[in-house]
């Protein structure tokens, strides 16, 4: 019987098991999904993820290039190389994977129908395969929107601007998206009064899968004030009774509605302010004089102050 010493049997359980020396990494990037085209202005931009691993699993930290092109293809079944070899390339200095956006020009491609693809080589010069295929339709660029103006009205902000015939258009408020209208003008409903507010506009053409869009335009600065006082109140009503007279009204449906002023004409005189704001759509006017004649209106107020126009008329006789 052989007997391990103490010293290296220790050593034989302190050590794993060392299997077969992986061959080393082609280092070849793994293929692109998520490559898009829009066309803005005279541009063609171009949006892509390079994946950080090589095919065989492993870390891709650098690249050697990013070989994007655009070109056209008139053959019966697309071959990759050969389009590659005639299509023209997108200039770049990427070296590393992850997102980004390469740019070109689209002037000589307007009205044509282009094919754009791209690949990466990693840092040992082998390429990955060609990205998911674009096929994109090239149109005469956008004009950008002009003469953007921006007013407060009582809806909220008004937007005017001037912009191609045909285009839909992205507004724009702190540089982030608001919302997509047909044409000018837009209200933005969901602004608040006493907050500063950017806006912008971008003209946008689709057809079929194809997008254009115009640079965006020059913005426009507003900090909306309340101005705008409520509806005039509707349905003024006056009941005679004894020494008194009841007035109602429909409710006013303003957010900021503060309340109601009441006004009285005695004999055809001029309309003077009776009482307080009031709170509810009622009132009643008390100690009047038998037999004379009394004409009412009222007001609505909101919580700036701001004052509607009066109401109709309405006329009653004291009995």
């Amino acid at each position: 019987m052989r007997i391990l010493s103490p010293v290296l049997g220790l050593a034989l359980a302190g050590c794993g098991y060392v299997g077969e020396p992986l061959p080393p990494s082609l280092g070849i990037p793994e293929r692109i999904h998520d490559l898009s085209v829009i066309e803005r202005g005279e541009k063609l931009v171009v949006r892509l993820t390079v994946p950080a691993a090589t095919t065989d699993g492993m870390l891709l930290r650098r690249l050697e290039r990013v070989e994007a092109r655009v070109g056209t293809w008139d053959g019966a079944s697309f071959d990759p190389e050969r389009w590659a070899a005639q299509a023209r390339g997108i200039e770049n200095s990427v070296t590393a994977p992850g997102p980004m956006s390469l740019e070109t020009s689209a002037r000589e491609w307007v009205g044509r129908e282009v094919i754009v693809a791209a690949r990466a080589w990693g840092p040992k010069g082998r390429a990955s395969e060609w990205s998911n295929l674009v096929i994109f339709q090239v149109t005469a660029p956008l004009t950008r929107p002009a003469g953007v103006k921006a007013e407060a009205v009582a809806e909220g902000v008004r937007l005017t601007w001037e912009g191609p015939p045909g285009a839909a258009f992205r507004v724009l408020r702190d540089q982030a998206e608001l919302a997509m209208a047909e044409a000018s003008p837009y209200v933005d409903a969901a602004a608040v009064y006493g907050k500063s507010y950017q806006y912008a506009v971008q003209a946008v053409r689709k057809s079929g899968g194809s997008v254009a869009e115009s640079e965006v335009s020059e913005s426009v600065s507003i900090t909306p004030e309340d101005r705008f006082p409520p509806a005039a109140p509707a349905g003024l009503a006056a009941v005679a009774g004894v020494q008194s007279i009841a007035l109602s009204w429909e409710r006013n449906t303003e957010s900021d509605l503060r309340g109601y002023y009441l006004y009285r004409s005695v004999e055809g005189g001029p309309f003077e302010r009776v009482g307080e704001l009031l709170d509810a759509p009622a009132a009643s006017d008390r100690g009047i004089e038998p037999g004379r004649r009394y004409r009412y209106a009222v007001t609505a107020v909101d919580q700036k102050g701001n004052e509607s126009a009066r109401s109709a008329v309405v006329e009653v006789v004291a009995p």
